[in-house]
C-alpha cells in the first residue's frame, strides 16, 4: 500500500506541473499506445560498409510498475490476490542504412523483475500475478526470470512504394499489435510485403509462421495451447484471448498441424475525400477464417468541430477449429473427451462450429485538444472470437484496458473522452483520457462454466506528462477499477465476489 500512495503523488506531481511539452525525439515519436513511430531512419548509402557505417542506434530504458488491489482475495490454486510487479528494462534497436534498396533492422529487448515474486510456496506451480505479468518472464515452476530477446531481427527490400520484411517483426492491424505497452513487444516471424502504387491506396499481405508473445523468450505456434500441466501454457500461446480449447493434445487426435502459417491481407483506401475504408482477412487453414471491413466518415461541423461516424464489421468463419475446440475460448464447448462439458455445450447454439460475428459501431466528436466517443458492439450469440494476437476485434469501439469483451451474445457500449492539456495551452505536456465501458455478458453461459466472464462495468483513466527540464522522458500514469458480478456456475455456486479490482499502472520512458 505504500509504494501505491508513493506511485500515486509521483503521478500527482506530473499532473500538477505546468514546465512540460509533449514528448517527440529527433528521431522518434512516442505514441499513446507506447509503441515508438521512427520520424528518421538511415536513407540510401553508396556500399556495402556504408550499410553498417551509417545506421542508426534507436535505445530507449523504461521502468514499469503495477499494482493490483482485489475487492476479495482468493487462496489456493486460481488465486486472486493482491499483486505487485516492476519491471525495468529497455531496448537497443540498430537499422542499417539501404543499398540497392535492402536494409535491415534488429532490436534487442530487455526486462528484470525487481519486486518479490508473485509465488505461495504451499501451493506448487502457481503465480498470482495478474495484468503486470509482462514485466517478467514466468518459469514452468510459476516462478519470475529476466527476459533477454531478439523480438526484431529483419531483412528489408524497398522499391519506390514497395516495402518487403522478412523476418521477426512488429505487425499492426486490427487482430494482430506489437501491443508494446508493457516491457517486450508482442511480434512475428515471418514475411510482409506492403504496397502504395495504387492512388490513395495502401496494399499489405503477410505470411506468418510464429508469434512471441510480450512475457515469452521464444517464438511459437499462433494458434495452440499447451494445457498439459499449470504453466506448460508458457510453451505456446497463452494470450488472455487463446483458445483454451486448442490444444495440442486436441490438435494431434485429428492429426491436425500445430504450427500453421498464418495469412495475413489487409487494404485502406482513401478515394473519396473525408471517408475511410479498410478491410482485412486472416486465414489459418485447417481452423478458421476472419474477415472485417470498416468505414470511418469524417463531417466537418463548423470551423472546430467534426464529427466521425464509424462502422466495423467482423465475420469468423470455422474451418476445423470448431471440432478440435468448440465454439468456447475456454474449450468448455468441446467434446468431453476433448476437455468440454454437456452443459458447457448446451449453452452454445452450434457448439462444434467457430462460425461468429461482431458488429461494432461509433461516434467520434473532436475539437482541437478534445475528443469524445461513444461506441457499441454486439457479438453475434454464435461462437467465441479467436484473436490470441494482441489485436483486439473491438478495439477503438468498446474495449476498455486488460478486458476481453468479444465472448458470444456479449453487448458492450463504452463512452470515451481524450483532452490534451498541452494542446488546449492549459499545461504543456500534459494528456489525459477517460473511459467507461458496460459489459453485458451471457449468464447462461457463464452458469454452464463455459465462460468465466460476469457482468461488469470499468472505468480507466491514462495521463502522460512530459518534463521540459527532462528531456526525452515521459511519464504515464493508469487506473482502473473493475466491477464484476460474482462469477457462478450452477455446479459449484459461488458466493464470494472474486471478479472486482482495482489496478494502478507507473510507467516511465526514457529515450536516447
Amino acid at each position: 500500500m505504500k509504494m501505491i500512495k508513493m506511485s500515486i503523488a509521483a503521478a500527482a506531481a506530473c499532473l500538477l506541473t505546468t514546465s512540460a511539452y509533449a514528448l517527440k525525439t529527433e528521431d522518434r515519436n512516442l505514441l499513446g499506445n507506447y509503441q515508438v513511430d521512427y520520424l528518421k531512419t538511415p536513407g540510401e548509402v553508396n556500399s556495402l560498409g556504408e550499410m553498417l557505417t551509417k545506421g542508426e542506434v534507436y535505445g530507449r530504458i523504461r521502468s514499469n510498475m503495477f499494482w493490483n488491489v482485489w475487492d476479495n482475495e482468493k487462496f489456493g490454486s486460481s488465486p486472486t490476490r493482491n499483486n505487485n510487479m516492476w519491471g525495468l528494462g529497455g531496448s537497443l534497436v540498430y537499422k542499417t542504412g539501404f543499398f540497392h534498396g535492402f536494409g535491415a533492422t534488429a532490436g534487442f529487448y530487455g526486462t528484470i523483475p525487481m519486486d518479490s515474486e508473485n509465488t505461495d510456496p504451499a501451493v506448487a506451480n502457481t503465480n498470482f500475478g495478474k495484468m503486470g505479468k509482462d514485466t517478467y518472464r514466468t518459469r514452468m515452476d510459476g516462478s519470475e526470470a529476466a527476459i533477454g530477446v531478439f523480438a526484431e531481427a529483419y531483412l528489408e527490400y524497398k522499391n519506390g512504394k514497395t516495402d518487403v520484411k522478412v523476418g521477426r517483426q512488429g505487425i499492426d492491424t486490427v487482430m494482430l499489435a506489437t501491443n508494446d505497452t508493457k516491457m517486450v513487444p508482442n511480434t512475428f516471424e515471418g514475411a510482409v510485403i506492403e504496397n502504395k502504387d495504387i492512388p490513395n491506396t495502401a496494399l499489405r499481405a503477410g505470411y506468418i509462421m510464429s508469434q512471441k508473445l510480450r512475457d515469452h523468450q521464444l517464438f511459437h505456434s499462433v494458434i495452440a495451447y499447451d494445457g498439459t500441466t499449470s504453466f506448460t501454457k508458457v510453451n505456446e500461446n497463452d494470450d488472455s484471448g487463446a483458445h483454451k480449447g486448442l490444444t495440442l493434445a486436441n490438435i494431434a487426435k485429428v492429426n491436425g498441424d500445430a504450427d500453421p502459417e498464418m495469412v495475413l491481407v489487409t487494404v485502406e483506401n482513401k478515394s473519396i475525400p473525408n471517408l475511410k475504408l479498410n478491410g482485412e482477412y486472416i486465414g489459418l487453414d485447417g481452423y478458421f477464417n476472419t474477415a472485417i471491413a470498416e468505414a470511418n466518415y469524417q463531417i466537418k461541423l463548423n470551423d472546430s468541430w467534426t464529427l466521425t461516424p464509424g462502422i466495423r464489421y467482423l465475420r469468423q468463419m470455422d474451418d476445423g477449429a470448431g471440432a478440435i475446440g468448440g465454439a468456447a475460448l475456454s474449450g468448455k464447448a468441446a467434446v468431453t473427451v476433448n476437455g468440454g462439458s454437456a452443459a458447457g455445450r448446451a449453452s452454445y447454439t452450434n457448439p462444434t462450429s467457430v462460425d461468429g460475428s461482431i458488429f461494432m459501431a461509433r461516434l467520434v466528436l473532436a475539437s482541437g485538444p478534445l475528443e469524445l466517443a461513444a461506441g457499441y458492439s454486439k457479438i453475434a450469440d454464435d461462437a467465441d472470437i479467436i484473436a490470441p494476437w494482441r489485436g483486439f476485434p473491438t478495439g477503438g469501439y468498446t474495449r476498455s484496458m486488460a478486458q476481453v469483451d468479444w465472448v458470444a451474445n456479449t453487448k458492450n457500449w463504452a463512452v470515451k473522452a481524450t483532452y490534451d492539456f498541452g494542446k488546449a495551452g492549459i499545461v504543456p505536456g500534459l494528456k489525459v483520457a477517460a473511459d467507461y465501458e458496460d459489459m453485458n455478458f451471457d449468464d447462461a453461459k457463464m452458469l454452464s462454466g463455459a465462460s468465466a466472464f460476469s457482468d461488469r462495468t470499468i472505468f480507466h483513466v491514462d495521463a502522460w506528462q512530459t518534463f521540459k527540464s527532462l528531456p526525452n522522458t515521459e511519464f504515464k500514469f493508469r487506473f482502473a477499477t473493475v466491477n464484476a458480478d460474482p462469477v457462478t456456475t450452477t455446479a459449484t455456486p459461488v458466493t464470494v465476489d472474486y471478479a472486482s479490482y482495482n489496478e494502478y499502472r507507473f510507467e516511465v520512458n526514457y529515450l536516447f
